[in-house]
């Protein structure tokens, strides 16, 4: 059965980071956040190797799939296989501002062609009983009024779509890199907070610049949500408060427990030596800050150690919490 989101809290998608073993290791950390796979472009699925892009571990549950697309019926297509596969809601790119993704058309520069988007939208709603969502900027190039994407998001909610996750930057198309893109274009959190006193209706999810637990408490006095992305990523033990400050649970995993998750984890995929690489390059910040942190992080991404390495290393000479 899926489960149905609850996005209250999300892990961005986050292109050759989040995929599915990043996926299962901050769902040790979090039972509750909501994640998101790396994006998946509709191409990816009309010519490729569709299990490769879209295989999970049901433990990793609620996790949603966003696709990269512009073409109503191929985006159709590709969200019917998503709710095949068993995600628990399809998101729609169109915030990436990078040159790949405009040369297929689409990420932040679909912001320019709000149509094109509803269209997009609805026929991905037609072919889908899971939520449809779009994660968006605030606008793109020198188009960064407050109305613009205040239109954008009128013109998606005709549709009937529930939920925008909104950077709350504008996107650079030229001139800018991705990474730039995440860091000049200055944060607008009021027009977040303005979209939802003005579509008070729709659920609106904040993305960008949250690092602290104290930014979180104050974006949800305004939105329904947040995302966060490369602070999970990097502080991934982070997360393991997030289940007890807004989910009230009582506990948090320790981070031995997780290793130990993890070490089973990479027993049954049946992974050792250099291939276990592919799923530790993503724990590599579990013990950030403690004494020891910096040995152990060299010893898991030291290729001659790992060689003839079993699962077991995972907890060999552990720093202590």
């Amino acid at each position: 059965m899926t489960l149905q989101p609850i996005r209250k809290f999300c892990i961005a998608p986050m292109l050759d980071w989040t995929d599915r073993h990043c996926r299962y290791f901050h769902r040790k950390l979090t039972r509750h956040a909501l994640l998101y796979s790396e994006m998946v472009t509709t191409g990816a699925l009309l010519y490729g190797d569709i299990a490769r892009h879209l295989d999970f571990d049901q433990a990793e549950q609620p996790v949603a799939l966003q696709l990269g697309g512009s073409e109503p019926a191929e985006l159709a297509h590709a969200a019917k296989l998503g709710q095949q596969w068993g995600y628990a809601e399809i998101n729609l790119n169109c915030g990436c501002p990078s040159e790949r993704v405009q040369r297929g058309a689409f990420g932040a520069c679909l912001m320019a062609e709000p149509q094109l988007v509803a269209d997009c939208v609805k026929a991905m709603q037609d072919a889908v009983d899971i939520p449809v969502t779009v994660k968006h900027r605030i606008g793109i190039d020198q188009r960064e009024d407050y109305d613009f994407v205040a239109e954008f998001v009128g013109r998606i909610a005709e549709t009937g779509c529930r939920t925008f996750i909104v950077h709350a930057r504008n996107a650079v198309l030229k001139g800018l890199s991705p990474k730039e893109n995440r860091e000049i274009p200055p944060l607008k959190y009021e027009y977040v907070y303005r979209l939802k006193r003005e579509f008070p209706h729709l659920e609106i999810i904040l993305n960008g610049g949250i690092r602290e637990y104290s930014m979180i408490d104050e974006h949800l006095l305004q939105v329904d949500g947040v995302m966060i992305g490369r602070q999970a990523y990097h502080e991934p033990y982070w997360l393991a408060e997030i289940d007890r400050r807004y989910f009230g649970v009582d506990e948090m995993p320790s981070r031995e427990s997780v290793l130990a998750q993890m070490q089973t984890y990479l027993t049954d995929q049946g992974l050792e030596g250099l291939a276990m690489r592919q799923v530790i390059r993503h724990m590599l910040g579990l013990f950030n800050g403690l004494p020891g942190a910096r040995r152990w992080r060299q010893r898991m991404s030291d290729i001659e150690q790992l060689r003839y390495a079993s699962p077991s290393c995972l907890l060999s000479d552990m720093p202590i919490a």
